[in-house]
């Protein structure tokens, strides 16, 4: 267990920790989403309140998973890539605002983000094994990404791949939206003092035990260790990182944050975390910032009011001036 000062509970992005101190009005539950664990805390001194609470949270994000999971024959995105190449699909609301969401990243990153990386389907991470497609079988498919061939038609609610044997990975553009779904559901149900927390994203709603809420910032290079700690009330932490789901193959390390134009893993970045007021501010911008590299960070962020951020290269650690202020040792 990793205790802050005094005591203090300490949330780590890619990992929750347990409150330290014993509390009867805080309560926890945990559940694997999202190809990860999903933790959820609430403070409420009613137990009722915070049992159904969290039920609704889980409810609400397992549902948008099915609507957007790559792994699902009876998703939506399926259904688009079933469809790729012939006829648009009605989607849910949902499920456009995501599409919406990464068209305007990939636009803005200059496709640095791309959802259409679902095209290198040959990759295997962790679960089911590693496998690492092949100069040619990457060479087929890389015609197959491009995001400005994924059609959307709002007024209609629907969308269409262009091309036939395009395929979509909302991994990095779908999960906090999905969180945020989830913290919603937390606040209908009157939890305003909350946390949801999946794989090193981090949504904080007002405190925990009267102190904001605490997040341990990973080192990349060195992932057990920390680079300091984020205070938050109201806010989103957003971590992106090389560490989380890779493998080392002939003493070489491949992760899953995949470069659009080559199909290989991203050379730039082993990690970017920000901090923002919402997480639509932020959404997908880590995945961008991996592939972009920190040259691109300047342009990236500019006009982003309240967004800070942390990237994480082989040497010092770059970091926005607000992020310099609000990491503590």
């Amino acid at each position: 267990m990793i205790r802050g000062a005094a005591g203090v509970p300490l949330l780590v992005t890619g990992m929750f920790v347990r409150p330290a101190l014993a509390d009867a009005t805080v309560t926890r539950a945990s559940r694997r989403l999202l190809g990860t664990r999903v933790d959820i805390v609430v403070q409420s001194t009613s137990q009722t309140a915070a049992q159904a609470g969290i039920a609704a949270a889980f409810g609400e994000m397992v549902r948008l998973e099915q609507l957007m999971s790559r792994y699902s024959t009876d998703s939506e995105v399926s259904a688009l890539q079933r469809a790729a190449g012939r006829h648009p699909v009605r989607v849910a609301p949902e499920v456009m605002a995501v599409l919406h969401a990464a068209a305007a990243m990939s636009a803005r990153s200059g496709g640095a983000f791309d959802i259409t990386v679902g095209a290198f389907a040959g990759w295997r991470f962790g679960d089911d094994g590693n496998r690492i497609p092949d100069a040619a079988e990457l060479a087929r498919e890389r015609p197959l990404v491009d995001y400005r061939q994924v059609m959307l038609d709002a007024r209609r609610g629907e969308a269409v791949l262009a091309r036939p044997g395009m395929r979509l990975d909302l991994g990095g553009i779908a999960k906090l939206p999905i969180l945020e779904a989830g913290m919603l559901a937390l606040r209908r149900h009157g939890l305003h003092n909350a946390m949801v927390n999946g794989g090193g994203d981090v949504l904080a709603s007002g405190q925990l035990q009267g102190r904001d809420w605490r997040v341990g910032v990973r080192d990349p290079l060195a992932p057990a260790r920390l680079l300091g700690v984020l205070q938050v009330s109201n806010a989103v932490v957003a971590s992106s990182g090389d560490y989380e789901r890779c493998f080392i193959a002939a003493g070489r390390r491949y992760h899953h944050v995949l470069d659009p134009a080559t199909g290989l893993p991203s050379a730039g970045p082993h990690g970017v975390t920000l901090v923002a007021p919402t997480a639509a501010a932020v959404n997908g911008l880590g995945a961008a910032l991996m592939v972009a590299g920190q040259a691109a960070a300047g342009r990236l962020l500019a006009g982003l009011a309240g967004v800070d951020a942390l990237i994480a290269g082989d040497g010092r650690p770059w970091m926005s001036p607000g992020m310099a202020r609000r990491l503590q040792a």
